[in-house]
């Protein structure tokens, strides 16, 4: 196969790898639009299997005037950009890919615009082509309108033909939603491993004491799974991991200081977690004042602030008592791409089923457990209810009726 004869979920895919690669473990994320989920691209040419799974997970984003081909946030290496980088978050890079068509033509300046249309709210926008399609006056077109352009060939390698700058520009909630989810406090696989907030209260506590820190979760009780402890205390920014070990944030500093003026030293703090061991109680119930604390904490965190004013306005609506079913779909009318990327699985099995090609909700799979990402539904819904906010506790997607599972403040203002 020639790299004029590629098609466009072939083109995009061999970008993706280019851009956002998979070995990368730094603050990274990239979703591919939703037209490209289905089982064809043209009519009668199906999208292979491999090159579906290379492109997933699936989302509906809206940057600029339309819905980009693939959207993202990764901090890009300097060859793939005219200026390496401007300030210190990594750039919002939108990538809209054209590959041979029924015609058999590469509508290259057609992709060049649209990527340009994207440079309202994206740092850095790219079109994807194959390399053989590429003409002079394609290049030119696209340094005037500040467009990278990306020559692929048919072996998968990715070349930049122009390298864009980077540009600074206004955030749309949507765009946001992206750069959150590639973000240290984004909703990951392992964002969550515990569901008491307790667990992460008590991690900062442990390392400001003396001693070891796994010790001293350990001999008080607190808690065993120590890495869970420290990667979901800093998903609530208590604490920091970096190359030269953990520190403190002003927040885990302020959970050290609730702590020795409450007990005198943080020993003596830790030593009161030993009380509510294996306690199956409402924390908010069982020690109101940590749970004030843990709320504060919680409350802190991006996703939970956005959850609780729609849960109040969905309240005021009528909605006394919403069902995760009824919760997704009314945030996915108001927050699209927040609702998708935070309780939907990005797997391709669940978000190619889950959504339209047009980015619409199927109501069907949102009836199944198993299509809902278990950070959100079993260990952040946990800590709400432990935290006082919400009144019912999470399950795992496992044990989940979607139908039946309550998402209903405790107290609504």
């Amino acid at each position: 196969m020639s790299s004029a004869a590629l098609p466009e979920p072939q083109v995009l895919a061999h970008a993706k790898r280019r851009l956002f690669p998979e070995d990368d473990q730094s603050e990274t994320y990239a979703v591919v639009d939703t037209q490209f989920a289905g089982g064809e691209w043209l009519a009668g040419q199906p999208i292979d299997e491999a090159v579906r799974e290379a492109l997933a997970p699936f989302n509906h984003v809206r940057v600029g005037s339309g819905y980009p081909d693939l959207v993202g946030v990764r901090a890009l290496e300097s060859d793939l950009l005219a200026v390496e980088r401007l300030g210190e978050d990594p750039p919002l890079v939108a990538v809209e890919a054209k590959g041979v068509t029924e015609h058999g033509g590469v509508d290259t300046q057609r992709g060049i615009v649209q990527a340009y249309d994207r440079l309202g709210e994206a740092n850095a926008a790219y079109v994807a082509v194959p390399a053989a399609a590429v003409t002079g006056a394609d290049r030119t077109l696209a340094r005037e309108l500040n467009v990278g352009v990306l020559g692929v060939d048919a072996s998968g390698r990715v070349d930049p033909v122009e390298t864009p700058r980077v540009v600074g520009n206004r955030s749309s909630p949507e765009a946001t939603a992206i750069r959150y989810q590639a973000s240290a406090q984004g909703v990951a696989d392992k964002s969550f491993g515990l569901n008491h907030p307790k667990n992460y209260l008590g991690y900062p506590l442990a390392h400001y004491a003396d001693g070891s820190t796994e010790q001293l979760l350990a001999d008080n009780e607190v808690v065993r799974a120590v890495d869970d402890a420290r990667r979901g205390a800093a998903f609530l920014g208590l604490v920091t991991e970096g190359a030269a070990g953990v520190d403190l944030t002003p927040l885990g500093r302020e959970v050290v200081r609730f702590a020795k003026a409450r007990y005198g030293s943080v020993e003596r703090a830790l030593a009161e977690f030993q009380s509510w061991y294996r306690s199956s109680r409402c924390f908010y119930d069982l020690a109101p004042d940590w749970a004030d604390l843990a709320r504060r904490v919680v409350f802190a965190y991006p996703a939970t602030r956005l959850l609780v004013e729609e849960l109040q306005t969905m309240h005021d609506d009528g909605f006394e008592r919403p069902t995760l079913v009824e919760l997704v779909r009314y945030l996915h009318e108001v927050h699209p791409t927040f609702a998708v990327e935070v309780f939907l699985r990005g797997d391709e099995d669940v978000r190619s089923r889950a959504l339209t090609a047009e980015g619409d909700l199927r109501t069907g799979p949102l009836r199944e457990g198993r299509s809902y990402h278990a950070p959100t539904v079993f260990q952040l819904k946990a800590m709400l209810y432990h935290t006082g906010i919400l009144t019912e506790r999470g399950a795992e997607p496992s044990n989940l009726d979607p139908t039946a599972d309550v998402w209903a403040l405790r107290e609504r203002v």
